[in-house]
């Protein structure tokens, strides 16, 4: 145990000479590790943080949202976009509402009006929506209120506005109480909602009405059976596990009321925001993943730049192995002592990349406002990566000084 023990404290004491006395050549053989690592670090970062800030979007419309839209059909086996026509109903949100495990319930009618007040005139998204819109999609009013059940019932003149639409037609003044035109009616803004910003399905550009107000103002499509067509049905779920099964008890409840036959195609489409989730999750970990195996390129080349200056170490110090191994040093002695100091090198070239990248990191968070974000993971890999490299790379030099023969290594100059 004692002879074992001294073993590795001449080992050790040997890589740290080697290290300390030749600093260029082990300066050198960090930098491509640090280099490679930081890039892993920045890159990844990046991706992850990119995945956090879309997926944060979605999730502030509510991870239990499901929303049914109309007229998606299929062609050859190839499903298309949704078609014009609309294929849901007022009546058919009415009945969705019973199904179990659904919160609650809200239509909408959506239509491209021109909006004027006070001179200022633009075109705008005019969505005719039920009392519960604002709650199912996770909407705030930032000042004012939200229509009344009384006012919806009685189809009352009043709108909600978005904020890029507050501030172009009332970018001065205060919209509440004021009045706007749409179309051949005029409209009391009651509330302005708060700024989503670029946020997924922003409700920034849109001006809300009650449904009963746009069925007065613009012709809406009804179907054979007299029902009041909408655009979109939303819908918020008791939690999302139940997405499949509300999702399924939907499409049958639908396809009865929309007597489709057996083989026939659905004339509607359903969509979670579960799954929107999910696909984006997954592509994002496929997207940060790519951004990791194209910085670990740089890892490569630095393994390759490890193994190229450990040769030229072994044959700097082909004297020194000489007199080792005519002292009484084994192959194995020589072989480890190369091999733990490509490692420790590399090791340390993956700490200062770790830190030079967290730091890189950082400033492209604060000065080029990309969302990073850095996970314990991401370091605990990145250095577990270079030591390998290290081990790596560094068996062959480490092989081959190992292989040298004492009396041939002695007589080198």
């Amino acid at each position: 145990m004692k002879k074992r023990l001294k073993d590795i404290r001449i080992i050790w004491s040997t890589v740290w000479l080697g290290i300390s006395t030749h600093k260029l050549r082990s300066f050198l053989t960090m930098l491509g590790i640090v280099i490679g690592v930081a890039s892993v670090i920045v890159l990844m970062s990046i991706g992850n943080g990119s995945k956090e800030n879309i997926l944060n979007r979605i999730g502030s419309l509510g991870v239990n949202l499901v929303t049914v839209s109309p007229g998606a059909v299929s062609f050859g086996g190839v499903r298309g976009m949704p078609s014009q026509t609309s294929t849901l109903t007022l009546e058919d949100a009415e009945a969705i509402s019973e199904l179990p495990y659904v919160n609650t319930v809200a239509a909408s009618y959506s239509s491209s009006m021109q909006l004027i007040a006070s001179g200022n005139n633009m075109y705008g998204s005019v969505n005719g929506v039920t009392t519960d819109y604002l709650k199912v999609n996770n909407l705030n009013i930032s000042s004012g209120r939200t229509f009344t059940e009384f006012e919806y019932n009685q189809g009352a003149a009043v709108a909600i506005l978005g904020t890029n639409v507050k501030e172009t037609l009332f970018p001065d003044t205060d919209p509440l109480q004021q009045q706007l035109r749409m179309g051949n009616i005029i409209l009391t803004v009651i509330g302005v909602l708060s700024s989503e910003g670029d946020s997924f399905g922003s409700a920034d550009n849109s001006i809300l009405v009650p449904l009963t107000t746009m069925q007065q103002t613009v012709a809406q499509p009804r179907t054979a059976n007299g029902g009041h067509g909408v655009s979109t049905i939303s819908l918020e779920i008791a939690d999302q596990s139940y997405a499949d099964v509300v999702n399924d008890e939907i499409t049958s409840l639908l396809r009865i009321r929309h007597e489709i036959s057996a083989n026939g195609e659905d004339d509607f489409s359903i969509s979670s925001m579960a799954e929107l989730v999910e696909t984006v999750s997954e592509t994002a970990n496929t997207l940060t993943l790519l951004l990791g195996a194209v910085a670990a390129i740089s890892l490569l080349v630095g393994g390759i730049g490890v193994m190229n200056i450990m040769l030229v170490s072994v044959l700097e110090r082909t004297r020194e192995i000489g007199i080792r191994k005519a002292l009484g040093a084994r192959d194995r002695d020589i072989w480890t002592q190369f091999l733990t100091e490509a490692a420790i090198l590399t090791l340390a070239g993956g700490i200062i990349g770790v830190i030079f990248g967290c730091v890189v990191s950082i400033i492209v968070s604060h000065v080029a406002a990309i969302n990073t974000l850095i996970s314990p993971a991401i370091i605990i890999m990145a250095v577990s990566v270079s030591v390998a490299i290290g081990l790596f790379f560094g068996f062959y030099p480490a092989w081959n000084a190992s292989r040298l023969d004492p009396i041939e290594a002695l007589r080198s100059e």
